[in-house]
């Protein structure tokens, strides 16, 4: 057989088949990420709870990278969104409270005339993605329109940011359930936001795309169905003040969510290709549960209310079962997002840091010094403060104190790598460091026009503590 005339062909058909792996090989990556609701550091098992079941989310965390010191902008909902959104602290964009939060005039301090949605000028990650190309979804919880509901929120809602396809839940009522929020049911809209997150993936294995799986779970009201509920009553363990039958309930549900979206990417043949995130938006409600080993919970600027779970798997960079200590905020998604997607646009005023680095060295540093401001009193028991973490330190400030003449006891200072429970006050023993970092925190504060709030004049009660 001559050979001669046939080499040719060969070659293209070689170069063909080059071309195409060449293609597979450059394809943008996907992105899903899970955003969980009020879902607290130490209620997932593989961040130490041997009550709350999670053996999908403990499982991504075996094959992905499992941070320990990550948190959130703010210990309340909105704000954290906001910043995921943007990549901007809450103070800068003025967001710094839920919405629509409260109107209280009779307390110590006034809080500021703050920002009560997201600006459609703000540009999201989600905008620019799309602009390169993604075909983007988020289905859940949004809480970043002027009001919560339609018709109200329609002009604000995310498909006016830079989301394809939308489909905006909200948390049942706290009385009695809606009919299509049954407790028997589907009173979280937990089943309907993943139904709608795997036929997704279904259309869209073939193109580039970011997921937002947004839950409203395990946001009060504490619903659940009562069998599930009753599996976790019969444990002993419920006794303890860190568990809570119902809220176990709630994160079954969430963890066999997150295990359908999981089994999904495998049976598309996507997870080469597919950065998977799991993440909370603040703590959990400690007068639920307590977040034992930190204090406080929701709302509070303890660790308890802001430091969070957060996963991340990417099978072609993260090595298997990692862990990084390296200091992380949901400002840094939104400039993660876009280095993995290789986008170099950046707009301006973005805080976050992409954290690709820690991602494949997990002991690289991100963040020399995170910050935190809530100018603003919380149902929690929180009043306005701020706060700064700068490698094993973090200090406080009670803002009632420091504009109100009580300076000298407006700081609390830890030592979170031997007292992550934050029980010991260091600022009377550490004072070079109290005002260095107290300096600092001004700093911050001046830099991105963070609004204070203001002595009220016409308070006359006691100062709160």
């Amino acid at each position: 057989m001559n050979f001669k005339h046939k080499i040719p062909w060969l070659v293209i058909g070689f170069v063909a088949l080059m071309g195409a792996s060449c293609e597979k090989e450059n394809l943008k990556p996907n992105f899903i990420f899970i955003l969980a609701d009020d879902l607290g550091y130490s209620q997932v098992g593989c961040y130490g709870s041997s009550y709350y079941q999670t053996p999908h989310i403990d499982k991504l965390s075996r094959e992905g990278m499992r941070f320990t010191d990550a948190y959130a902008a703010c210990a309340v909902c909105s704000p954290t969104r906001a910043s995921i959104m943007t990549g901007k602290y809450p103070a800068r964009l003025h967001l710094t409270d839920f919405i629509a939060g409260n109107n209280r005039k009779d307390l110590p301090l006034i809080q500021p005339e703050w920002q009560k949605f997201l600006p459609l000028e703000e540009v999201t990650f989600a905008e620019i993605l799309k602009e390169n190309g993604y075909n983007t979804a988020l289905f859940g919880k949004w809480h970043l329109s002027q009001e919560k509901m339609p018709p109200g929120s329609l002009p604000f809602n995310p498909d006016k940011q830079g989301f394809d396809e939308t489909f905006v839940t909200y948390k049942p009522s706290g009385g009695m359930s809606q009919p299509w929020q049954d407790d028997e049911d589907d009173a979280h809209n937990v089943d309907t936001i993943t139904s709608l997150a795997l036929d997704f993936l279904e259309r869209n294995r073939s193109n580039p795309f970011f997921l937002f799986v947004s839950h409203n779970t395990i946001h009060d009201p504490l619903k659940e169905r009562a069998a599930t509920i009753r599996k976790y009553e019969g444990l002993k363990e419920t006794e303890e003040l860190e568990n809570h039958a119902v809220i176990a309930a709630m994160i079954e549900r969430l963890d066999s969510s997150c295990g359908k979206i999981f089994s999904k990417v495998s049976e598309l043949g996507l997870q080469e290709n597919t950065i998977v995130i799991f993440f909370s938006d603040n703590g959990g409600r400690h007068t639920y549960a307590a977040q034992t080993p930190l204090r406080a919970g929701k709302g509070w600027l303890y660790e308890g209310g802001i430091r969070e779970p957060l996963i991340v798997k990417w099978t072609k960079v993260v090595k298997p079962g990692t862990i990084s200590a390296s200091l992380i905020s949901s400002i840094d998604f939104f400039p993660t997002f876009l280095e993995i997607a290789g986008v170099n646009e950046m707009p301006e005023n973005v805080d976050g840091i992409s954290f690709v680095p820690a991602l494949k060295y997990p002991e690289a540093g991100i963040h020399k010094n995170l910050f935190w401001h809530y100018p603003h009193y919380h149902g929690s028991g929180m009043v306005p403060g701020g706060a700064v973490r700068n490698g094993k330190w973090k200090l406080v400030e009670w803002y009632e104190k420091s504009l109100l003449n009580d300076r000298e006891s407006a700081f609390e200072l830890y030592d979170l790598e031997n007292d992550i429970s934050e029980s010991v006050n260091l600022a009377d023993s550490l004072t070079t460091l109290t005002i260095q970092l107290s300096g600092e925190l001004e700093k911050w504060r001046e830099d991105i026009n963070a609004q204070m709030p203001v002595p009220n004049v016409k308070h006359s009660g006691d100062k709160q503590n």
